[in-house]
This record gives structure tokens, sequence and C-alpha cells, in this order.
């Protein structure tokens, strides 16, 4: 024990507290440099310091305790069931739910309150309520659950959050104000607490009142209507200005008849430079639309390819911080990497299987069996003493990763996609499988130097896709892996991951397959949601970027020799690909791409 730092002391307790909590004996806690999260019973909490101040071990007590609170009071199954369609109501239904077990700790224990109120401080200060001038900026999800807490616990708003709130308060206590009541008196019933919610939001106007029961899988489906929805109940609001539904929400495309005013604000609002970072309020809000059939009269257009750029990762940066990233990379995943490595194991046994030797028995010549020694002997006129080795034809292959690097994947998940890329990638070079690794994100948010030129062309109308790709080449299909595997650590990189025109990504990809030699290609796209990009979005149709989607993969999947499979994470892309697999925590994501190709591999 003389060894142990106080902070290996502070873990251990903090462990043990996080148990307790929780009821259960399994929670782990561990340290993280990336936002707090929790997988099941482990925990990622920000590590305080050596000096351990006081300030940030309360931040770290805090999230562990919201995390052994959810684990014990919160049932996902029953949150997922019937989570409401709509974004605005999705983000707001969430945030309560939040509180709700929160305030379960807080009403209980005067410490946990403390240390709740300490990691809400951490969250509000990346929230854009905390930067909003005006009540169309206040995200409602924020402002909604800071006043139900209030209620609930008895806590003020916190100061940096108060000016938004204030901004809308009186507007979401008109509507509300009888629903925080009747969820006060339903904390320890989740399943009437829902309930009570989704009325709430019915009462605020961000679900429909006939709304459809949702299926289990598609709970966290957004609606493309959204934007109808609110015109109109703005039309019935007109007398009172409205917060902004969800904190950075992408405009979406208006309609042809589209208003000059309207068109000039957005143009003021979206003016990007290149390699702008942008907030992380900024980070797209992804629609999933309902199927609808493509009009055949669709016409997918570019304003200008002039700044698109195809790039290996080793140009965006220098070695030097490749190697920094790369390094951060492995330190961050060590416990998961020996998990996908196992996995990956696992399919290299099964390729290596379709290769193995075998033979065909009791023929009239070929090799002498030695298992029928004794039939000779015995019966020396017998012919059939003979084997032949089979052929076994297993197909020359090539395969290409296709990795979203949008905003939306900051965080654990582009850290997992990097990961079990590069396992995947070492394992399948093993079994003489040559894998690509490719990577699409733009070069800037808002639209970049492509709307620039769209502005001083005159804005002409519709001008279609209006921004500047960024295609990132991690590995070539004809690299060894010893030498791409320090460009995997750029999905580290600050500021590299906007936002994602997943139609012309694939296209692209799809052309580079095309090219190889091998008898069997095969294109695996690893995405986080459907198209987004804001300018583009913002001066055409709504569904502009996800009907070219939809049309590249129709495409691809009926007339194209490449074999097209998808893995969507935490969003379902089985309404956009035939062959695909939803999967809602990330930390499936190496074994799940292990197995869909696996069963690639085994088909005929």
């Amino acid at each position: 024990m003389s060894d142990e730092s106080p902070t290996d002391r502070f873990k251990s307790v903090l462990t043990g507290a996080s148990r307790a909590i929780a009821h259960d004996a399994e929670v782990e806690v561990n340290w993280t440099s990336d936002a707090p999260s929790a997988t099941g019973g482990t925990f990622r909490v920000p590590m305080p310091g050596r000096t351990l101040p006081r300030a940030a071990a309360m931040q770290a007590r805090g999230f562990a305790d919201s995390f052994a609170l959810k684990l014990r009071h919160h049932d996902e199954r029953l949150h997922q069931r019937n989570a409401p369609i709509e974004p605005a109501a999705r983000a707001c239904y969430d945030a309560v739910e939040l509180i709700r077990y929160e305030a379960l700790g807080a009403n209980k224990f005067a410490g946990m309150r403390d240390n709740l109120d300490a990691s809400l401080g951490v969250r509000m200060g990346g929230d854009p309520i905390t930067r909003a001038t005006s009540a169309d900026e206040v995200p409602v999800q924020s402002a909604l659950a800071l006043l139900l807490r209030e209620r609930l616990t008895g806590q003020p708003v916190p100061k940096l959050a108060q000016g938004g709130v204030d901004m809308v308060r009186r507007w979401i206590e008109e509507r509300a104000g009888d629903d925080f009541e009747a969820l006060a008196g339903s904390l320890e019933d989740q399943k009437a607490f829902q309930s009570l919610s989704l009325n709430m939001l019915q009462h605020l106007e961000l679900t429909r009142s006939e709304q459809l029961p949702q299926e289990p899988d598609d709970a966290e489906d957004m609606d493309g209507d959204e934007e109808t929805e609110e015109q109109e109940t703005g039309d019935d609001k007109g007398e009172e200005q409205q917060p902004n539904e969800v904190a950075a929400e992408p405009t979406q495309g208006e309609d042809d008849g589209e208003s000059e005013s309207e068109g000039e604000n957005s143009d003021d609002m979206e003016e990007g430079q290149e390699g702008e970072e942008g907030e992380e309020g900024m980070l797209p809000v992804r629609p999933n639309r309902p199927w609808t059939d493509i009009p055949d009269t669709f016409d997918y257009k570019v304003f200008t390819e002039t700044f698109d750029e195809v790039v290996g990762a080793h140009d965006l940066c220098d070695e030097e911080e490749l190697t920094r990233l790369r390094a951060y990379l492995d330190a961050q995943l060590k416990g998961l990497q020996g998990i996908v490595t196992r996995l990956a194991n696992r399919l290299q046994r099964r390729l290596m299987a379709q290769q193995n030797r075998s033979w065909d028995f009791d023929q009239e010549e070929g090799m002498l069996d030695a298992a029928r020694l004794a039939r000779v002997v015995v019966s020396p006129g017998q012919s059939l003493s003979y084997k032949v080795e089979r052929d076994v034809e297993f197909k020359d292959t090539v395969v290409t990763l296709l990795i979203d690097n949008s905003g939306s994947m900051r965080g654990r998940p582009i850290s997992i996609a990097a990961i079990s890329a590069d396992v995947l990638a070492r394992t399948l070079e093993r079994c003489g499988v040559k894998v690509e690794i490719l990577g699409f994100t733009t070069r800037a948010w808002k639209g970049g130097q492509s709307r620039e030129a769209w502005l001083s062309h005159g804005k002409p109308p519709h001008p279609g896709r209006l921004n500047d790709l960024r295609h990132i080449v991690y590995k070539k299909a004809d690299e060894p892996w010893r030498r791409a595997r320090k460009n995997l650590g750029l999905m580290m990189r600050e500021g590299l991951l906007k936002e994602n025109i997943d139609g012309e990504a694939l296209l692209w990809a799809h052309q580079r397959l095309l090219g190889r030699q091998e008898d069997r290609r095969i294109l695996m796209v690893i995405s986080d949601g459907a198209p987004v990009d804001d300018s583009t979005l913002s001066v055409n149709s709504a569904g502009y970027l996800e009907a070219h989607l939809r049309r590249v993969i129709d495409w691809i999947e009926r007339q194209s020799p490449v074999q097209l499979v998808a893995i969507g994470i935490g969003h379902d892309v089985t309404r956009y690909y035939r062959r695909a697999v939803t999967i809602m925590d990330v930390e499936q994501l190496g074994g799940t791409m292990i197995e869909q190709l696996a069963g690639l591999f085994e088909e005929e």
C-alpha cells in the first residue's frame, strides 16, 4: 500500500463507492482524457490530477455518481421503446431522464448532490446555452433539463446558464409548469415518468399528439418532417419568440420558394474559412428519414470541384505529430485492443481453414493413400486406393474500409473505428487479403471556399453540393500495414472531423475498388448517421444529400461486382443498405466488423 499514489487510492475508493451506489460488484472506474463516458459497468471519468484538488476530485466523483445512478435506476430498453422520433423531442426526452435518476441521488445524499453539481458545471462549460444571446440560440433540451432539476431538487440554475434559461423560462413554464409537478411525484417509477415526459413534450409542441408507437429498434430514428412541424408551431405562436429546439441543428433545406431574406441570413451565418475548427455546438444533427421513393428526375450537382482534395494522411501533418497521435490512440484503447485482437485471430483461423488442403479419396489414380495399404495387401486387385488433392478456390480479395470522419464521430467512436481498422488490416494481411483504409469529411465547416465562390457568383439558385470535400487515404491496398500504421493516428487530430457527404465518398471508394485486379472486392462503410452538410442543405431541398446516397447505394448493390456492407453506430443504416447491421454500443464495433467480413468470405 505504501507504493500507492494518492490518485490510485482515490480511484480505489471511487470504485468502491460506485459499486455501492449501483448495487453492482463488477463496476470498474478508469481515468480518461476524453469526454467522460460509461459502457456497461465500466466508467471513464476525468483524472483529477496528482495533487487531487478538491474541485477536480468532486467533478470525477460527480460523473462516477451519475453513471452509477444510471446503472441502478435506468432501464435502457424501456427508455428506447417509446422514445420520440423528432430530434428536438428526443434530445429533451434524454435530458429529462438524466435529471430523473440524478435527482434520486441528489435528494437522498447531500454529498452526492454536491458532486453532481460539480459534474454539471463541467457539462455546462461546453453547452451552447452559456453562449446564447437570444432565445433563438437557446437549446431547449438544456433549458428544460435545468428548469426541471430546479423543481425536482431545489438547486438553482448554474450561473453560466442562468442568462440562457431566463430567456425561455416563461415560455417553458407556461406550457410545462404543471407537468413539472406531476414529474416530481414519479421519480421512482421510470415508466410513469416516461409517460409524463412524453405528455410534457406534446405540451411544448415538440411532438405530435397523434405520434405512432415505435418499434424498439427504431427508437432513435429521427423524423425528416421536423421543419414542417416547426413552421406550423411557429405560426401558432407568432407573438412569442421560441428557443432553438436543438442546439446547433443544421439548417434544413428550404423549398424552392425560399425567401431572399432567409437566404441572406443563412449566408451571413454560414460563411466559413478553410480549416475553420467549429465549436462543439456546431456539430450537425443527423436526420434519419423514412424510406421514400427517389424520383427518376433527381439530379445531383456539384457547384465546384476546384477545392476538393484527395490527400494522404501523412500529408496532413508531420511525422512527429503522427507519432504522437498514434501513441495517444494506443494508450487510450489498450483494453479494447486485446478484445479485438482475439476476435481477429478467430477470423484468421476461419480464413485459413478455407485455404487448407483437402483430398478426394478412393480414386483410381493419384497418390497412394497410406490409409488404404491394408486393402492393397488383402486385395491387390482393388484399384480405388489412391487420393487426389482437391482444388480449393480462395479468391484473391481486397477489402476497403470507408470510415466516416464527421464531427459526430468525435471521441470514442472514431478511436474505436481507428483501432478496429488497424487490427483488421493486420489480420487480413496475414491471410493474404489486401486492405485499403479510407476516410471522408470536408475541409471546412459551413461550406469553405466553395461557398465563398458561390457567393461571389451572385448566389445562383440550387447550386448542388456546396462544400470542399476532403477524402483521406490512410492506407493503400498495396501498402504494407507496418508503413501505414502511424497514419491511423490522424483520426485523433483535433479539428480534422467536420461534415460528411456520404454519396460522393462511396462513389470515390467504389471507383478505387473497380480499378483493382482481385476477384473479390468488398467495401465496408462505417458511419454513425446520414449525410449532413449545413452549407449544401441550406440552399437545396431537405433530402438532397440523402437522396443521392440512396441512388449510389442502389446502383452499387444492383449492378456493381463490389460487395457492399455497412455498419451503423447508433444509427439505423439498414434503411439505406441491403446488407447492414446497426450497433448501439460503439464497443461492439470491432467484433461486428469481423463477423460481417467472415460472413462475406464464407459466401460462394
